[in-house]
């Protein structure tokens, strides 16, 4: 076997393969023999049926199967051990492919379009300073996190009478349409001019108030009568509200049961350890914005830095082929520069891998994948509790594989011991700032020196 590289250009190669008997024949003759063994013939007794038989019958269809598992394994082999920055697919040359003669030639000859990533270098050491911001959780952003956590876990009250936010509960009728129904009311879907109806009041106290010009929208209406959205254009004059209750949202107070909903039991048994424990939350998690920031820095300087040529006409090309009746040329066109940015990233992600021999084991995926779960059912903390449900819950997640969840959730892995290897070995430069000034940072606006 003999496989040769010619490159066009710097972006762009063929890879031909020329196969002689000697290379496909012992393969050929080893699967005619097992279909010896294996075939049932009329008139062969079982496994007994002559090779010459199962040549003339199929000889030309296992010499086509072998020759294209001989080719793919070349292919792949030879890329691998010349470590070619090969983007895309090889692309088979069908032209040439089609001129073959299956029954006249002992040898062949097979070529392969390649789109190649120029050559590059990562020396993250040359890269210059990406500044890594610390934020600064002052007592505003305590009071701002504490008021949220409280509104949050808030404790339903019923006052004796109505205030602005409150909830009024009660039979609401018409006589003359013979409507009832028992409904709720938010009064803060109320229109500022009738609002005045709704406070101030008790229970079994009657409210009357003309339909169509109480309530700030249409969905409200329908909430507050029952009706589907497109009927309430036929509801019309005063309706009454007798009244049975009211709720109002309180803040919950700051006891054992609004520090264990939060943290978990066992976590906090006072509020001084209760704010300690929750700013170190806060900070986690700012630290974790922060870092995230960092990263998208950190990737647009190896972009910017790292100088990598694809071939953009072949990728699209095969973009459009493999995505055939899922994207447009026109829409491959409007996202390709996004693309090309991935790919190059991708790239330099694992040259940098393939140098530090990172590897991702079961145990990380899955430790990964609890801290998914957790964050998505608001565990704050180790949870002994909940650990059996969230393991439960984060191993069904890795074997669904019609969302094919376990490679996501390896690729995840993967990027962030690459991009850990990357931040340690860049050049950071530390800044502290106020969250105003990180949230502009965040969405990518200007923050002033």
């Amino acid at each position: 076997m003999e496989v040769l590289l010619e490159k066009s250009s710097p972006t762009l190669a063929s890879l031909k393969v020329t196969l002689t008997k000697d290379d496909y024949q012992p393969k050929v003759d080893k699967t005619i023999k097992d279909y010896s063994k294996k075939v049932n013939l009329k008139g062969f007794r079982p496994g007994k049926v002559p090779s010459h038989v199962i040549q003339r019958m199929y000889g030309k269809s296992i010499l086509v199967d072998e020759v294209n598992n001989l080719l793919s394994t070349a292919v792949s082999s030879y890329i691998r051990d010349n470590k070619l920055q090969v983007v895309g697919d090889p692309i088979p040359d069908h032209e040439k492919a089609s001129e073959v003669n299956w029954d006249t030639q002992s040898q062949f000859e097979f070529s392969y379009n390649l789109g190649v990533a120029t050559d590059f270098e990562v020396n993250l050491a040359d890269l210059p300073a990406v500044k890594r911001y610390t934020i600064n959780v002052d007592d505003a952003e305590m009071t701002k996190t504490m008021d949220s956590l409280r509104e949050r876990f808030a404790d339903s009250i019923h006052p004796e009478a109505s205030e602005a936010g409150d909830t009024i509960f009660g039979e609401l009728k018409q006589e003359s349409s013979e409507f009832t129904t028992r409904t709720a009311i938010p009064i803060k879907q109320v229109e500022e001019d009738v609002v005045a109806k709704f406070l101030g009041v008790k229970k079994d106290d009657v409210v009357v108030f003309d339909i169509q010009n109480t309530f700030s929208d249409e969905s409200a209406i329908a909430h507050v009568t029952g009706r589907k959205k497109e009927d309430i254009g036929e509801l019309s004059g005063d309706y009454t509200l007798v009244v049975e209750d009211i709720t109002r949202s309180a803040p919950a107070a700051l006891t054992q049961e609004f520090f264990d909903k939060v943290l978990g039991p066992g976590q906090a048994d006072s509020e001084e350890q209760f704010n300690e424990k929750v700013l170190e939350i806060v900070k986690g998690n700012y630290e974790r914005e922060t870092e995230a920031l960092l990263r998208r820095d950190i990737e647009n300087a190896l972009l910017d830095n790292i100088a990598i040529e694809v071939p953009a006409e072949f990728l699209k090309n095969w973009l459009e082929r493999t995505n055939e009746g899922k994207f447009t040329r026109e829409q491959i066109e409007e996202q390709f520069g996004d693309f090309q940015k991935s790919l190059k990233l991708s790239l330099i992600k694992n040259k940098v891998a393939d140098k530090e021999g990172i590897k991702v084991e079961y145990p990380e995926i899955l430790a990964f994948t609890r801290e998914m779960v957790k964050g998505q059912f608001g565990i704050y903390g180790d949870d002994e509790n909940m650990k059996e449900t969230v393991d439960r819950v984060a191993q069904g997640y890795l074997a669904d594989k019609e969302r094919d969840n376990y490679t996501n959730v390896f690729n995840q892995v993967f990027d962030n011991k690459v991009l850990e290897i990357i931040r340690n070995n860049v050049t950071t430069d530390e800044q502290t700032i106020e969250v105003s000034e990180f949230e502009k940072l965040a969405k990518g606006e200007e923050v002033a020196a």
